[in-house]
């Protein structure tokens, strides 16, 4: 029995410049995870989990069953990822023995909230898998078949920042830059250590399911035609990135707190913010603290300074049916 788990992520600065040839911080939030059993079996199977399983108690346990989860489950990700493998080993003149499992999976990330829900999944399944198979893959590519298991199999846009920070796992600084990314194959990626954080937050809120996709795809289209607003923003989220490693070296948590606000204040200008996301930005700022998207939207993240400041940044989001937490970084 083989036993893995991989851990929600949260976007610090940066974002969504990673699938751009940008600069992004990202850091691990233990406080959800992705878990995988793999076990050998006579056939190849992949076990239904509850969100894969059309039944439920009544149409409140579906309202908020999916409201959670979304609409899709894990085992399209997993097939998709088995089906990515297979093509990685071929090029890479690996075969593989042929040895039947059965895989199933659990996960407590709320899906579709910009959390890593989804890579989670497979970043956790590629780990069961690599430890099944005996295969040694680097980090960089471990990420980049995760990326790939959902841009080439499933047609979703999206980019390398979750998968690399959840297989890195830590505080991940990530340049990808154009030059970088075509003369590797993938990015430059510095840990950092979580010590020169200051107190963080993460929050969410479950009402809010958009998915990653609607969000990345029309990006991309805009990003490829070439619009003027797409690029300099692209250009401006790489800087932040940037200049939010320095503040943390530096320690120096205003110049922080000023890139958290001005990295959703540029989203904000280029693109349509819903007025729920908007309320968790605003309400979250109103307490005193700084506020930018976690993900594509759903979830948000920031800093604060003392106890004080907590205490009313979880009252004042408690108060618009928003769960605040402090994420783990550390194992």
């Amino acid at each position: 029995m083989i036993e893995t788990y991989a851990y929600a992520r949260a976007g610090f600065l940066g974002n969504p410049s990673d699938g751009y040839f940008g600069k992004t911080i990202a850091f691990l939030v233990r406080n959800f995870r992705a878990r995988v059993l793999l076990y050998p079996s006579a056939k190849l199977e992949i076990k239904l989990s509850k969100a894969d399983t059309p039944a439920f108690e009544n149409l409140d346990d579906l309202y908020r069953t999916t409201r959670w989860r979304g609409y899709y489950g894990g085992v399209r990700i997993i097939q998709a990822l088995l089906v990515r493998l297979v093509d990685y080993c071929r090029d890479n003149g690996i075969e593989l023995p042929e040895r039947n499992f059965t895989i199933e999976y659990e996960t407590t990330i709320p899906l579709r909230l910009g959390l890593g829900g989804s890579s989670s999944i497979i970043t956790a399944a590629l780990r069961a898998l690599m430890q099944y198979y005996a295969l040694d893959i680097p980090l960089p590519v471990q990420a980049n078949l995760a990326l790939e298991t959902e841009t080439r199999e499933l047609g979703v846009g999206a980019g390398l920042q979750d998968r690399v920070v959840q297989a890195y796992e830590g505080l991940v600084f990530m340049d990808f830059a154009r030059d970088i990314m075509q003369r590797q194959g993938h990015g430059e990626y510095e840990l950092l250590d979580p010590a020169l954080l200051p107190p963080v937050y993460v929050a969410y809120r479950t009402s809010l399911s958009e998915g990653t996709e609607v969000f990345h795809n029309d990006v991309r289209a805009r990003w490829r035609a070439g619009d003027p607003a797409v690029t300099a923003a692209m250009l401006r989220w790489a800087q932040i990135a940037s200049e939010g490693r320095q503040a943390l070296l530096a320690q120096d948590y205003a110049a922080l707190d000023a890139l958290i606000d001005e990295n959703f204040d540029l989203r904000a200008l280029v693109y349509p913010v819903s007025a729920g996301n908007r309320e968790m930005i605003d309400t979250a700022r109103s307490a005193g603290v700084s506020a930018n998207f976690a993900g594509s939207g759903g979830a948000i993240v920031g800093a604060y300074r003392d106890e004080a400041a907590f205490e009313r940044l979880s009252a004042a989001l408690r108060a618009i049916g928003v769960a605040v937490i402090r994420p783990r970084i550390r194992p």
